[in-house]
């Protein structure tokens, strides 16, 4: 089928941006992708029959996808900014984190721990945070920094607190308060499996969450996740690039053939470059060697519900509630106690959970029927890992939600079950994922949602984190060093390393 400058092999989010940067720069690209959609798991979809909802099935949030790569290409998408950052339940009040009304956050903080320590520390840790942010994510779009220029850069308290020492040491000497230390720490295990006072994994997680974009802020894509793949794979298209569904890869050679599987038979074509959008694991699969071991660590769940579940804490609006994040049993020693039942093999008895409701910001994504008549849910669960669901997937997976709908229902004024919509054929609105789901539904080894464990966003040996040992293979996905989560970044670099070398 002839020869192109570069091949992409995987047309998740990344690779689109690969293919529209190098396109766009005069390159002839292909790319390959084996299901029948773009996007990877930067999808939309209708997932319970005869319900006009498309939920963001799988990623949900964007926060580290930056604004250069969108004025880039020219992206046609909105992302809408939540004025809730977070609702954390506790006894018959809670803690709400109110972007648009300092005061309430303040009084909230004073209900909840009894005092002004704790949202002044608050105050203080994230003012650090925010500064790393901005010192950190315009490097993320450049050639690797060495540790010891990203230390002078972030100065020493930040290099101390966020990556010299596990994160839950300093949350633990910072703030006071069991369920304010929780909120913290939930940002270091979303996807990722590790003990935040003994495991720098945890920082590495927590980096990645607070620094998108030089905000860290948390934003809803109008329309769902699709439009954001819809609108790369629309500036791919338009720059020029080839794209191919339906086309499994089965085999890559570190002289550029890409070998592939269609309905019309297997085909090999020639890349001058290939650039491998898919896990790390997959990659060692095709060159024929053994395979990095990665476990994903987490409970997907979404829901259409009929309306808002009752709080027990009566001066919240639910609406405020769930537009942000929802802290489900998830202050620090409740963090601890799940990972170290998970860790013994069991699923923890009272899963820690986050909730958010994306139909709130965005109602598009209901069909008109339904707009003022449902609101969606999606749900995250932590220390999940996937060795929880390989002797028996089916029962395990029964299991783990049971629990965790036991989890929420002990946060709230009524049963979540209450609230559930129901399809046409009298069945609940109720959709789960677990790791083991991932990998055979969408061919992620261990069901790892970052590919592999999260790096450090530097490197003492340079350029751009996306070199394997071979010269024509490069790394373009969530598995480069600086991957993971809807960013772009991979498929960013992975360009640039071709356009501009090592910088």
């Amino acid at each position: 089928m002839g020869s192109y400058d570069v091949v992409v092999a995987g047309g998740g989010h990344n690779g689109l941006v690969a293919a529209a940067y190098l396109a766009r720069a005069g390159r002839r690209v292909l790319v390959l992708e084996r299901y029948g959609h773009l996007g990877g798991l930067a999808i939309s979809a209708r997932a319970f029959p005869g319900v006009d909802v498309r939920l963001s099935r799988y990623s949900y949030l964007v926060s580290l996808l930056p604004s250069e790569i969108v004025r880039d290409l020219g992206l046609d998408l909105e992302l809408r900014r939540r004025r809730y950052a977070s609702y954390t339940p506790k006894g018959g009040a809670g803690l709400l984190v109110d972007n648009g009304d300092a005061g309430r956050t303040a009084a909230s903080f004073r209900t909840i721990t009894g005092g002004d320590d704790d949202h002044e520390a608050w105050g203080r840790f994230y003012g650090l945070v925010s500064g790393v942010a901005r010192t950190l994510a315009p490097t993320l779009l450049e050639p690797l920094r060495s540790a010891a220029e990203v230390e002078r850069m972030v100065g020493p308290e930040a290099w101390r607190d966020l990556f010299a020492r596990p994160i839950g040491e300093t949350v633990d000497e910072r703030f006071r308060d069991d369920t304010v230390r929780g909120v913290v720490l939930t940002d270091a295990l979303i996807g990722t499996f590790a003990d935040t006072g003994t495991d720098l994994l945890a920082n590495r997680c927590f980096l990645y969450h607070v620094i998108g974009d030089g905000t860290g802020e948390w934003n809803v894509p109008v329309g769902g996740m699709g439009a954001v793949s819809g609108a790369l794979e629309a500036a791919a298209r338009r720059a020029g690039a080839e794209i191919r569904t339906g086309a499994e890869i089965v085999g890559i050679s570190p002289s550029g053939e890409v070998t592939f599987v269609a309905e019309d038979g297997e085909h090999t074509v020639n890349g001058g470059h290939v650039l491998v959008n898919l896990p790390p694991a997959v990659l060692d699969r095709l060159l024929g060697r053994p395979a990095t071991e990665s476990e994903g660590a987490q409970l997907k769940v979404n829901m259409v519900l009929t309306r808002l579940p009752r709080l027990k804490d009566p001066s919240v609006d639910p609406v405020a509630a769930f537009s942000g994040t929802f802290h489900i049993n998830e202050g620090r020693d409740q963090l601890a106690r799940a990972y170290e039942q998970a860790v013994r093999g069991e699923i923890p008895g009272l899963p820690p959970a986050e909730v958010y409701c994306h139909s709130l910001t965005d109602p598009s994504i209901l069909g008109p029927e339904l707009r003022g008549r449902a609101e969606t849910m999606t749900l995250f669960g932590l220390h999940m890992p996937a060795r929880l669901f390989r002797k028996n997937p089916d029962e395990s997976q029964k299991l783990a939600l049971e629990a965790t709908f036991a989890s929420i229902n002990s946060v709230l004024a009524e049963p979540l079950e209450d609230c559930l919509l129901k399809a046409p054929d009298g069945t609940p609105c109720v959709e789960a994922k677990t790791p083991v789901d991932l990998e055979k539904d969408a061919g992620l080894p261990g069901g790892h949602i970052f590919h592999v464990d999260l790096s450090w966003p530097y490197a003492d040996e340079g350029g751009w984190g996306v070199e394997t040992e071979h010269e024509r293979i490069l790394m373009c996905g969530a598995g480069t060093r600086r991957g993971g989560g809807v960013s772009g970044i991979g498929g960013h670099n992975a360009a640039m390393a071709i356009l501009r070398g090592n910088g």
